[in-house]
């Protein structure tokens, strides 16, 4: 394993977290909660019918999942509790007692609703789910945190050993996942977000570069007066954070760009978080420097949250459904 994830797994080990996996009897998801629960990394939920659980856990030959706490979503008495809260959280938006109730038996619905509760301190799914069924059951329970508007995606850029750029071959970027076409605000709050990605997760000091066609008044265009816009407004954000734009990857990474197309910045060239102009462009540019220069893309890390919830790809490995555990745990504990 990275040293990045023996640092993040140590940190978990240390200070367990509850972990709820909605998605019980998915084999990819028993298998890293398995492992999970031999390693100690954290205390894991499962949600759904006890037998069916531990027999799917037979079945693939596991022999810890019957250390993870189960709730079974058909059990009333148990779930009373949370189809309340969920009321009372969605009343004003038409929703009765009775809805409530059929709703908590989604999981990824009572996952949340044990997060809010007090009962767990995240969750992990998606290797069933769609993103937006993921997303929306976290939107309308845990909502954002207090004084963010905009859940946005990170991924962790692990890049080839030797590689010059970022800090120890680590790179942030951001946001990759969830806002097509972020405004001024929007794009300001991804930027102070993914700050927090780096230094809490990654664990580099963070250089954020807003990114944009244009470097220092390159070129005139709406779209590059949205990332002035948005560097400012991250500035009074955060004024503790290292961050500069507009400017060009190539003036945000290399030394000697950098010198030529903004002399005096002192996040020119050495950007380790790369905050891009809209969501087209991010996706594009993080899936290039995978395939092309052969970098591990750990995420999308979803930011902005009241707590952590972390949404997989379906065509996620047990692997990534490890990590992403781990990563999740060290988000709880960020918050506490």
């Amino acid at each position: 394993m990275e040293p990045l994830f023996e640092d993040l797994r140590s940190r978990a080990v240390a200070c367990p977290q509850r972990i709820v996996l909605p998605e019980s009897t998915e084999p990819r998801t028993l298998r890293a909660a398995d492992r999970i629960l031999a390693d100690g990394v954290a205390q894991v939920i499962l949600i759904g019918a006890r037998d069916n659980i531990l027999q799917a856990a037979a079945d693939l030959n596991l022999t810890h999942i019957d250390q993870a706490a189960i709730i079974d979503p058909t059990d009333e008495a148990v779930m009373e509790p949370y189809a309340e809260l969920f009321y009372e959280l969605r009343k004003n938006k038409g929703v009765t007692l009775d809805d409530a109730r059929r709703k908590v038996q989604d999981p990824l619905y009572l996952g949340c609703l044990l997060i809010k509760h007090g009962d767990a301190d995240g969750q992990v799914a998606g290797a069933q789910n769609a993103t937006g069924n993921v997303l929306r059951a976290a939107f309308q329970v845990l909502k954002t945190a207090p004084g963010v508007s905009t859940v946005s995606g990170a991924f962790i850029m692990m890049l080839p050993e030797g590689s010059p750029y970022g800090e120890r071959g680590i790179m942030v970027m951001a946001d990759c996942a969830v806002v097509p076409d972020p405004d001024a605000k929007q794009l300001a709050e991804i930027a102070v977000l993914a700050e927090a990605t780096a230094r809490n997760i990654a664990g580099i000091d963070p250089k954020v570069a807003m990114l944009s066609f244009s470097t220092k008044g390159s070129a005139s265009h709406e779209r590059v007066d949205k990332v002035v816009e948005a560097t400012r407004l991250a500035r009074e954000m955060n004024p503790a954070m290292h961050i500069d734009g507009e400017l060009q990857a190539d003036a945000a990474l290399v030394p000697s760009v950098a010198a030529s197309k903004a002399p005096g910045s002192d996040i020119a060239g050495h950007a380790n978080v790369l905050v891009f102009p809209d969501l087209g462009t991010g996706n594009i540019a993080y899936k290039l420097v995978q395939r092309l220069a052969g970098a591990t893309a750990v995420g999308p890390i979803l930011q902005g949250l009241a707590a952590p919830v972390s949404d997989l790809s379906r065509g996620c490995s047990d692997e990534d459904i490890y990590k992403t555990i781990i990563i999740t745990c060290n988000q709880a504990i960020a918050k506490k």
